[in-house]
């Protein structure tokens, strides 16, 4: 039996071999509800204003996103390297 690590990587491999916007909205449409991708949208939008410099009351005031889940979000793009590399940010050395 798979363990929960080769299911999760093989979701990934599913998601990064779809080949375009159309696919991907409708595989996050079947896979996701419509709040969770609206949650991961609103994750990844305050992602992008922190990287541009924003504080977390300019980010807050620009979205509908807890200080909790900002305070998570801004841990992932200080330390983290998903954001990043979705992001195109450059790594800093």
């Amino acid at each position: 039996m798979e363990n929960k690590k080769e299911r999760i990587r093989e979701l990934y491999r599913l998601i990064v071999s779809l080949e375009n916007v159309e696919d991907c909205e409708a595989f996050f449409a079947d896979l996701c509800t419509q709040k969770e991708i609206e949650k991961m949208a609103e994750r990844v939008r305050a992602a992008q204003l922190l990287m541009e410099g924003k504080t977390y009351n300019q980010v807050i005031a620009q979205g509908d996103i807890s200080s909790a889940t900002l305070s998570r979000v801004s841990r992932c793009v200080q330390y983290g390297t998903g954001y990043a590399k979705l992001l195109g940010k450059k790594e800093e050395k």
